[in-house]
């Protein structure tokens, strides 16, 4: 610990840096980041609540497997087709992308058009399959 506080006292400069990168990052997850569920979480979502699935990855990789039920609308085009979520505003609503990632911007645009209970599916597909959950495949 001692020279822990003596790097610290030798390197202010650099000490300085590393904490602005720290809270950059802090900000941007906080800004960017979503209520996340698991896979088990957003079965019993899906099944007991009967929570509309939007997959946000673009049309090529849903058609190679996607959550049964699931309605496509690419993250890119979002904003244009959110009309098609109003016919579901008192649904709760998963959001699904490829590794989790996307997911996030998703949901804050989703809310922001005035849908509540929006959550993501944490890991997404990736984090899916690797628990063995089914896909539907054309």
């Amino acid at each position: 610990m001692a020279q822990f506080i003596e790097f610290i006292g030798n390197h202010p400069i650099l000490t300085g840096l590393w904490v602005v990168s720290l809270l950059a990052i802090i900000v941007y997850h906080v800004r960017t980041a979503a209520r996340a569920i698991g896979p088990q979480q957003a079965v019993m979502l899906i099944n007991r609540e009967a929570a509309l699935v939007v997959d946000v990855r673009e049309k090529k990789e849903f058609e190679q497997g996607h959550i049964a039920g699931a309605v496509n609308i690419p993250l890119a085009k979002l904003k244009q087709r959110m009309a098609e979520l109003n016919k579901h505003k008192g649904k709760p609503k998963l959001v699904v992308c490829k590794m989790g990632q996307q997911s996030g911007a998703a949901v804050k645009s989703i809310e922001e058009a005035g849908h509540d209970n929006v959550v993501r599916l944490a890991g997404g597909i990736a984090e899916w399959t690797a628990r063995s959950f089914p896909l539907i495949q054309k």
